[in-house]
């Protein structure tokens, strides 16, 4: 069977919105990684991007635990003998919320240009608002948080 490649007329891009207000980071970020990648679609295909553009509200609102917060480490690394820089995620969250949420959706993504791409689809706000109205997005449910109101 030959592999089936969507022409990119086939391809339609929503955005979508997602209030991060009281999410498990990789639970959202799971989610936020198939809706880029486009894996929720008919036509995906693993060697073409055909995923939605997605905007995270509310992103310095996500529930993060303590134990979490000082025990999950980033390190980066200067290029330089020892110049490796470690930092919490707790003091990495009050410095700058977006890179917590991009480097969690980023490391779920292909690597190389493909996932670059994916990843340049990717809006994310600390507060309420944003700046992309006028592209009509829809609010898109996290499923984890549907299957919770269900049972309550």
């Amino acid at each position: 069977m030959r592999t089936f490649t969507p022409r990119p007329s086939d391809i339609t891009r929503r955005w979508l919105v997602i209030d991060a207000e009281g999410a498990v980071l990789g639970r959202m970020s799971t989610e936020i990684a198939t809706l880029l990648r486009g894996k929720h679609k008919p036509i995906w295909a693993p060697h073409l991007d055909v995923g939605d553009h997605v905007i995270v509200v509310n992103a310095s609102k996500l529930a993060i635990s303590q134990k979490k917060g000082t025990d999950k480490l980033y390190h980066r690394h200067s290029g330089y003998p020892g110049g490796i820089s470690t930092e919490t995620l707790e003091h990495l969250a009050a410095r700058d919320i977006e890179k917590v949420v991009r480097l969690a959706v980023r490391r779920m993504l292909p690597k190389g240009p493909l996932g670059r791409q994916m990843l340049k689809k990717l809006k994310i706000y600390g507060g309420a608002t944003h700046p992309h109205s006028a592209q009509q997005p829809v609010a898109h449910e996290l499923p984890a948080r549907s299957r919770a109101q269900v049972t309550a």
